[in-house]
């Protein structure tokens, strides 16, 4: 997966957003406001996901390019290296469960507006 890939995924999700509110180098996607992956624009070598405690575990357990997340809580986010041997269809699979997380998590209204 290159960065160009990543982007066209993440914005092809419903109600998503590009935004760099920590700068001009991290690039942020946020549904309804609420970010649910991020990355260093310039070097792509690495994107934070959201992602269920129990199965962030998981995957760190089993692959080697999942650890916790780097500066963020690390119970509910992963880091993946994208040079790693992770194949690119789980790549766009965790992207989708990071998403769907945080869709989970707003309001009703909010949630009924993305699926119209």
């Amino acid at each position: 997966m290159n960065i160009e890939q990543f982007r066209e995924y993440c914005l092809s999700l419903p109600g998503v957003t590009e935004e760099f509110p920590f700068g001009e180098e991290i690039l942020v996607y946020k549904v309804k406001g609420k970010m649910f992956t991020l990355t260093h624009v310039d070097s792509f070598d690495t994107f934070n996901l959201k992602c269920d405690p129990e199965i962030a575990i998981e995957l760190r357990e089993r692959y080697d390019g999942v650890t916790p997340g780097y500066h963020m809580n690390k119970k509910h986010w992963n880091t993946i290296d994208v040079h790693s041997n992770i194949p690119n269809r789980l790549l766009y699979e965790w992207i989708k469960d990071s998403y769907d997380l945080v869709v989970k998590s707003l309001p009703k209204k909010d949630r009924e507006g993305l699926s119209a």
